[in-house]
């Protein structure tokens, strides 16, 4: 081993336990990462930036817009409305939702798919009066599965394609990865639909969170008592209306004093801020006999005339959301005090601290109130899930056929060769905004650009592991460690490895790390390289056994209640099966 070698694989494997421990974001990690290795002299300055001009990255980022196009065009609402017509059973239902979200998944990026049709999941599960335990973790795992079919459906069969293109000269097509892929696809959400949901414990399914996600009386709400306000003098437990309308009173504070439980006796004064839980109309009473005031860290927005004309929406901070770490004063700098926090809710649970103290987590439900014109925007900004169904929104034509005709016409242009695929779906791109699905800015909002910088600094990286040999001699070790085992068993290796790796770190990276070790093995043993790098491809998208192996794992966290430990309860045995399922069929469709 060379000095080159040895400092590569140390920055490696420093880099992913990086990754694995979450500390700071994939993408800070990946470039530094690229930095360390440009400083060491492992990757040239000229090579540095060339990830971003990379097609891989290209198509991620083209996937991501594209699917805010079809959400604009209605396509989700079209069949969201086809299944409100059918009175479905409760198991029928779950199928339904999560083989839909799996065919939008194929075509859409992951998080795009459960992020349009988990205001489905939510409002099913108020009106089957079911938990959405029971939908969203099926629902998220659906997603999952879906990118599995195609080459778009997920950025690690981007990212193989690409690697494939640059080992073979020619890429994997679109539809390569459906024969094993569609295969896995249904025998997986067969198995979440009639048996792995039954295996999600038992005390998140008989808890019905719904009515917590869609009302106020389960979120912290602070209310302010003015000077002019009928409840000064009185003796809290001696307010009939406390009681009546069920507003639970659990602490009171002042603008400059910790919340603490209320006294037995204790006499409201004027400046006091109630921290309570009640429904808007309970709220609303309150403020009508005793001229109580709706308070949040940024009361001061709710004097603007807009706003008192504006929507309460709930939302969940996703894992790559600029909140997480962050407080309120963060949400009203980001928004220009044009949206309020009015509640908070974690893992179902409600969070008796006051609003300004809190620091938002992954998961977190948020209850906010903004304007009709901007909150959207600022979803997209913060990359906040809404969990609300979504009002109307009349600046988009709803053209659900005349998108998906668009996008079906740049697929076929890519697969017969007439331009490359990046260069197809910027064609659609530019075709939506002309037709009025997509705003300019929208286009840059609708980007993740933690996944493109993340993709961008890996890339020169796994180049380098090329140039350096580091990827031979990790070959040549591994093969040493197992002598004469047949390729069958070292392509099952690669496959539960790549899984393994998913669990804790982010599926791109485990895509970018696998693939050259994958080829170099497959071409030590003789065997066909397409099979193996195949393996990688399953295996870096099958992201089951935590919350935080895949980004639509942590979004339905705290909608559904579930705990870290749920997670591999279902998640490993459907890995098992996949893996069962997967290594016949890629030895049918790709022999060694």
């Amino acid at each position: 081993m060379n000095q080159h070698q040895l400092t590569l694989s140390i920055l490696l494997l420093l880099s992913l336990l990086m990754f694995s421990w979450g500390r700071w974001r994939h993408d800070l990690v990946a470039m530094s990462t690229l930095m360390s290795a440009i400083l060491l002299g492992i990757v040239s300055a000229d090579d540095a930036f060339s990830g971003f001009g990379h097609p891989a990255v290209v198509t991620v980022a083209a996937v991501l817009i594209i699917s805010h196009g079809l959400n604009n065009a209605g396509v989700v609402e079209l069949v969201s409305e086809q299944i409100r017509r059918y009175q479905l059973s409760k198991t029928t239902l779950l199928f339904t939702l999560t083989a839909l979200v799996a065919l939008f998944s194929a075509f859409m990026n992951n998080v795009g798919a459960l992020a349009l049709m988990l205001p489905v999941a939510m409002t099913a599960a108020n009106e089957y009066k079911v938990s959405p335990a029971m939908l969203l973790m099926p629902l998220a795992f659906g997603s999952i599965l879906g990118g599995l079919m195609t080459l778009i459906g997920t950025p690690p069969n981007i990212i193989i394609a690409n690697y494939r293109a640059e080992m073979t000269g020619a890429p994997f097509e679109m539809f390569d990865f459906a024969p094993v892929g569609v295969l896995v696809t249904i025998i997986g959400v067969l198995f979440i639909s009639f048996i792995g949901w039954k295996l999600i414990p038992a005390a998140r399914l008989k808890k019905n969170t719904t009515k917590q996600l869609f009302q106020i009386d389960n979120y912290l709400t602070e209310l302010l008592v003015p000077a002019d306000s009928a409840l000064i003098g009185r003796n809290i437990n001696e307010i009939e209306m406390f009681q009546t309308h069920k507003i639970d009173v659990v602490g009171v504070a002042t603008r400059r004093s910790y919340a603490r439980p209320p006294e037995d006796l204790h006499i409201l004064q004027e400046g006091e801020i109630l921290l309570v839980r009640c429904d808007p109309q309970g709220i609303r009473k309150l403020q009508d006999k005793y001229d109580v005031e709706l308070l949040t860290t940024a009361t001061e927005v709710f004097q603007q005339p807009d706003i008192h004309n504006g929507i309460m929406r709930e939302c969940v901070v996703s894992k790559n959301s600029s909140l997480v770490g962050r407080d309120v004063r963060y949400l009203r700098r980001m928004t220009g005090n044009s949206m309020a926090l009015i509640g908070i809710a974690r893992s179902g649970y409600t969070v008796v601290k006051r609003l300004r103290s809190q620091v938002f987590q992954p998961g977190d439900v948020l209850l906010l109130w903004g304007s009709h014109d901007t909150m959207e925007q600022h979803f997209h900004t913060l990359m906040l899930l809404p969990l609300e169904q979504r009002e109307l929104n009349l600046e988009h034509s709803s053209r659900p056929l005349l998108a998906v005709l668009v996008f079906a016409l740049a697929i076929i242009l890519g697969m017969q060769n007439v331009v490359s695929l990046p260069v197809a779906f910027v064609l659609v791109i530019m075709a939506y905004v002309a037709l009025g699905l997509i705003r300019v800015r929208e286009i840059y909002e609708q980007v993740d650009w933690s996944v493109i910088v993340l993709l961008a600094a890996m890339l020169p990286v796994g180049s380098a592991l090329e140039k350096t040999g580091t990827t031979r001699l990790m070959v040549e070790n591994v093969l040493a460690a197992t002598g004469d085992v047949a390729p069958v068993i070292i392509l099952t290796v690669i496959l539960i490895l790549a899984m393994l790796i998913s669990a804790i770190i982010n599926n791109a990276a485990t895509a970018l790390v696998m693939a050259p070790i994958a080829y170099e093995l497959a071409h030590e043993l003789g065997a066909n390289p397409d099979t193996f790098l195949m393996a990688v491809a399953i295996g870096s998208s099958c992201a089951f056994l935590t919350p935080i192996g895949h980004q639509s794992n942590t979004l339905v966290m705290g909608p559904g209640g579930y705990y870290f430990g749920d997670y591999w309860r279902m998640g490993l045995p459907l890995e098992i099966l996949i893996a069962i399922t997967s290594i016949p069929l890629l030895l049918l469709f790709f022999p060694l």
